[in-house]
């Protein structure tokens, strides 16, 4: 993409200063109503934080203890609100620990800007103290990226930043900023925001035909079934979406990400689809005649196999982004565009209709799910404590009013197939990359961005410990995030599939894990650990009216597995129940 922009303009001659690069920055991000941004600093990005000593009224600054910890944090508050995300981070060692949340990011369309510092511009190349060449290390895993020398650039690379993280299909920007360039003083006339790019149209034009073939294709359908993914979440059409099923009676099932996008009571909901999905909705994607995709993308975790996916449907794919179209499922009928505008056209052209027999399919293999796995998940009764029985007292204390950051494992699994999600944006788990030590920085930055909601960062005993160092910066800025460990003492995604697959060879997945509420005391974080069932309620509601920080270690049963599952190499119709 071209760095000429369409601007808005908003400076004005009388207005010019002399600025340094450093300045600039902070200037730009004031403009785009950053408020929070999460970062580390170091040698590179002494400047920017030297010109943030005079901006601390205007921007909170949450010092994190990792540099991954401020880009999942990032990811967290964007993901949580309508805002994007900014990490700062230095040179060398502080941008290449920014690449794992890239990837995060970008996999799962999140809008980020991250800033880094680079040496000086006379350096570079030279193998300089912290150099690294981050343009190229990262360039596979943002949407865009740009090195910036020259202070007179500054302001409106960021805009093209900030415009091409929010824009289409959202995703993270790196601008790499060299020393010099944040030292240097330039004029400085104002802030000009970037409304539109030469080359680059994040909005594709709706074509009206395909909006007519789709409606033909699913007003004759006699099972169709509609998959929603994030898109709809991202391009805000919760109502369209609503509205849709509600006109056409169809049956709807949600991606992991796409989760609260339709509330979970809704009577044409049938449930999440994936590997540890629901079993219905899994099963009835090899049954449906016509498959509605709206803003998903056919992710194998979702297909299964590709060469036994839905054989006997025909399929229209509704996507903003082109690249989606026939990458991994081939479409009958592509629809391209933003869903919040294609939706209501193919709503429109519907008449009203009832599916009752085809969602009686799904409601009777609902009820053998129910009596095979939730009853025994949830109301176990006696053994050890289950996960699916903590997220169900959470239900019932807090009637679903939450916002759940998810690390990645069994209890990643556990938490979206049983938590009721009633809203967009309340469901923060890395999907895409499966990134381990997501949920506590994430949960950092939901709950910077939701200061009045309550936040629970749920999970695992291996995956908490990946970033378990966040709690310093929970106990520095009494950030009141809610933490439940769900201890297994296991590697407990793993030890499933060693166990299903491998004849249960447990080869390096006992993990030992330390006290958990001490190690978070030692930060001046509350906390304490429950292992029997009488005790579960009253130590969630503990923890839930705490003040401030609180961690809950739940022991759990050590062989407990997730399930419904798709093996991976099967069908979707292969989905077992035990």
């Amino acid at each position: 993409m071209e760095l000429s922009h369409t601007v808005k303009k908003t400076q004005d001659p009388r207005n010019i200063r002399r600025c340094k690069g450093s300045e600039i920055i902070l200037e730009v991000l004031k403009a785009e109503q950053v408020d929070t941004v999460f970062g580390y600093p170091g040698g590179a990005v002494i400047p920017i934080y030297d010109a943030l000593y005079d901006y601390k009224d205007a921007i909170r600054h949450i010092l994190v203890r990792h540099e991954q910890g401020a880009i999942h944090a990032a990811q967290g508050y964007s993901r949580s609100s309508d805002k994007v995300g900014v990490a700062i981070a230095t040179s060398g060692p502080g941008a290449t620990n920014l690449v794992t949340g890239l990837a995060d990011a970008m996999i799962d369309s999140t809008p980020v800007v991250c800033i880094t510092g680079q040496v000086f511009a006379s350096l570079l190349g030279s193998d300089a103290f912290q150099e690294v060449d981050v343009i190229n290390i990262t360039a596979p895993v943002t949407k865009w990226n740009c090195q910036v020398t020259d202070a007179d650039d500054i302001s409106a690379v960021l805009a093209k930043a900030f415009y091409i993280a929010a824009s289409g299909r959202p995703g993270p920007v790196l601008i790499d900023i060299t020393k010099n360039a944040q030292l240097q003083e330039t004029d400085f006339a104002g802030y000009e925001k970037c409304t539109g790019i030469r080359s680059y149209h994040p909005r594709p034009e709706v074509k009206p035909d395909y909006i007519h073939k789709a409606a033909a294709l699913i007003s004759t359908a006699e099972k169709p079934f509609l998959l929603f993914g994030q898109g709809v979440i991202l391009g805000k059409a919760e109502n369209e979406l609503k509205e849709f099923i509600e006109k056409t009676g169809i049956p709807a099932a949600a991606t992991v990400l796409g989760l609260g996008a339709l509330p979970a009571g809704h009577p044409l909901y049938v449930g999440m689809l994936g590997m540890h999905g629901h079993y219905a909705p899994n099963k009835l994607t090899n049954e449906c005649d016509v498959l509605i995709a709206v803003g998903m993308r056919f992710d194998d975790r979702v297909t299964g196999r590709l060469d036994q996916y839905a054989r006997q449907a025909r399929i229209v794919h509704l996507d903003i982004d082109l690249a989606e179209i026939d990458k991994n499922v081939m479409a009958d009928v592509p629809v391209l565009g933003d869903c919040r505008e294609t939706l209501p056209m193919l709503t429109e052209l519907l008449a009203e209709s009832r599916h009752t027999g085809w969602l009686s399919r799904f409601r009777s293999l609902q009820q053998e799910e129910e009596h095979e796995v939730v009853r025994k998940e949830l109301f176990p009764g006696t053994g050890e404590l289950t996960m699916g029985e903590v997220i169900h007292g959470l239900n019932e204390l807090t009637g679903g009013d939450y916002i759940i950051c998810t690390d990645v494992g069994q209890h990643q699994m556990i938490s979206c197939r049983y938590a009721r999600f009633t809203g967009s944006k309340r469901n923060i788990t890395s999907g895409g990359l499966g990134t381990m030590g997501f949920g506590l920085p994430s949960a950092v930055g939901a709950k910077m961005a939701n200061p009045d909601k309550l936040v629970i960062c749920i999970a695992g005993d291996g995956g908490f410990q990946m970033n378990i160092q966040e709690l310093g910066t929970l106990a520095q800025f009494n950030i009141g995030v809610k933490m439940i460990v769900l201890n297994n003492s296991f590697l407990g995604m793993v030890r499933q599939w060693q166990e299903l697959f491998h004849d249960r060879r447990y080869s390096f997945v006992d993990i030992t894990s330390p006290d958990f509420p001490a190690v978070a005391k030692a930060y001046g974080i509350d906390g304490r650990q429950v292992a029997e069932r009488e005790q579960l309620r009253s130590s969630l509601r503990a923890m839930l009216e705490a003040e401030g920080p609180y961690l809950l270690e739940v022991q759990v049963g050590k062989e407990n597995n997730v399930f419904p599952m798709v093996p991976q190499g099967c069908s979707t119709s292969e989905i077992r129940l035990k």
